[in-house]
């Protein structure tokens, strides 16, 4: 049964007690309105960071679109990829030149975990619908501004955890939601650990490099090699390691198969305290708790996937295997239609903007689909934000040392002062994020 807008706010109002829902509900979008005139009309875009994973969207984007402006700090990779996409392109050191191109309607983003949420809210108030990256923030207190931003602007934003478009994850989760494993007692993603390194030589600023520019909000150090491009990952100050790289994309799945928000989290990690080498944790596990009992173990835990354990049977999936008994039996007992309507709890206001899941295969092409209908992009804002938080707290569980509880209403610490101070960092002046 469909669930209007009424219901569910009386419905939530009932569960905002219990924790299992936030008070921000989704307005009715923009989108409609600020889609291009006619389905012939090619959009215009704009890609931003283009070392590897930029170019690999920005070339999924050109199916959709015409590629008019890239930007990258690195002069030597903004030059490869202008030649890679036609040689048309205009090039720009600083993004926000991209964003005041007219002829720029989509931005990809590709940088660093530390520029997503700034590059995405510029983008957003310049008009622009957003594709960016995975993780979608680099603290809590990120995500929280992009909502506000997001529903000020009715801008489409989708984020790159593109399991949720992939039919495997999906049939999971759908399995999980319709009961074939009763009820959901574990789930276990395996990110494997974080690499150790270092100390790495302090080296001039290589001239093709705005180094001042990359680092953005985080803090001015001297330029080490292995702290920026592909490596960014391994050091606190722009990244959360294994947890929000592989994380991003596996913990997103967990919760959307559990469909709560955790209540508590306990972690360790071994925390390299080496001058100029890479800081997050090494050998972490964690344990992160949900208001039904399910608990979600991450960390050096077994086979590189998710692992779904029920009081009937278990299921596992990665990006090249979906298994377990319930899975076999599906020949036999397929699932009945409905269960693919399966919508995150957050979006329940507007259900129909989700649309039929089965019929999502193409995580960029949902992104252009829902820029041209007004559909929820199959992973918005408001999950993303909160699987991302997910991968905050167990990174920030390490850090502080000690089990902290969650309150998923108020996005907050319960009872702990100062574990709510890390919720957000100190950022440079000229980059803050608001």
């Amino acid at each position: 049964m469909r669930t209007n807008r009424r219901t569910f706010l009386v419905k939530s109002a009932g569960l905002a007690g219990a924790g299992l829902v936030v008070p921000n509900l989704l307005t009715l979008p923009l989108w409609a309105q600020n889609a291009p005139s006619s389905p012939n009309n090619r959009p215009g875009i704009g890609a931003i960071g283009m070392r590897y994973q930029g170019t690999v969207i920005t070339e999924k984007a050109r199916t959709h679109g015409d590629v008019v402006a890239i930007a990258d700090v690195d002069r030597h990779v903004r030059e490869q990829a202008r030649a890679g996409f036609g040689s048309t392109p205009k090039i720009y050191e600083d993004y926000r030149g991209l964003l005041d191109n007219k002829s720029v309607d989509v931005v990809m983003i590709g940088a660093p975990d530390h520029w997503h949420v700034k590059m995405a809210i510029d983008a957003c108030r310049a008009g622009k619908d957003v594709y960016v990256e995975k993780p979608v923030s680099l603290t809590v207190d990120e995500g929280k501004i992009l909502r506000r931003v997001a529903k000020e602007t009715g801008r489409v934003i989708q984020v790159g955890s593109w399991q949720r478009s992939d039919a495997r994850f999906r049939l999971a989760v759908e399995m999980v939601r319709a009961g074939r494993i009763g009820k959901l007692k574990k789930v276990i993603c395996a990110t494997g650990p974080n690499p150790s390194g270092g100390p790495f030589p302090e080296r001039p600023v290589p001239g093709h490099l705005n180094w001042d520019l990359w680092l953005g909000q985080a803090p001015n150090v001297p330029y080490v090699e292995q702290r920026c491009h592909y490596t960014f990952r391994w050091w606190y100050e722009y990244a959360g390691g294994k947890v929000t790289d592989w994380g991003a994309h596996d913990i997103d799945i967990a919760q959307w198969a559990i469909n709560e928000y955790p209540i508590e989290v306990e972690a360790k990690g071994a925390l390299p305290n080496i001058p100029n080498g890479y800081n997050v944790s090494t050998d972490f596990h964690a344990v992160v708790r949900y208001p039904s009992g399910v608990e979600l173990e991450v960390g050096e835990v077994g086979r590189s996937g998710v692992l779904l354990e029920g009081e009937k049977g278990r299921i596992f999936v990665n990006r090249g295997t979906l298994d377990g008994v319930p899975v076999d039996h599906l020949k036999d007992d397929p699932l009945p239609r409905e269960t693919f309507q399966l919508y995150d709890f957050d979006n329940l206001d507007r259900p129909e903007r989700v649309g039929k899941l089965d019929a999502i295969v193409n995580h960029m092409g949902n992104f252009f689909d829902c820029i041209q209908t007004g559909k929820m992009p199959i992973s918005d804002y408001e999950s993303q934000h909160r699987s991302a938080t997910t991968c905050h707290l167990i990174n920030l569980a390490i850090r502080i040392g000690r089990p902290l509880k969650w309150d998923a209403v108020k996005e907050e610490f319960v009872g702990d002062a100062d574990a709510n101070t890390w919720l957000g960092r100190e950022q440079r002046k000229g980059f803050e994020v608001a």
